[in-house]
């Protein structure tokens, strides 16, 4: 009778554990860039760290 090889299946659970592990990290991270608004998704992946140009006058209240 052949005799296991434990090595192999060791492997093949370890390399499963970190596709399985991958696959979370990058659903994460897309995640959380669904949650910001486009703007700040672009500033986090390009690495700007500009501060945002002011928003338009039209979302403000009327000034008197």
């Amino acid at each position: 009778m052949a005799k296991p090889n434990y090595s192999f299946e060791k492997r093949q659970r370890e390399l499963l554990k970190k596709k399985k592990k991958e696959e979370k990290a990058a659903k994460k991270a897309s995640g959380e860039l669904e949650e910001m608004n486009p703007n700040d998704a672009m500033r986090s992946l390009i690495g700007d760290d500009a501060p945002a140009a002011e928003e338009p006058a039209g979302n403000a209240p009327p000034q008197p």
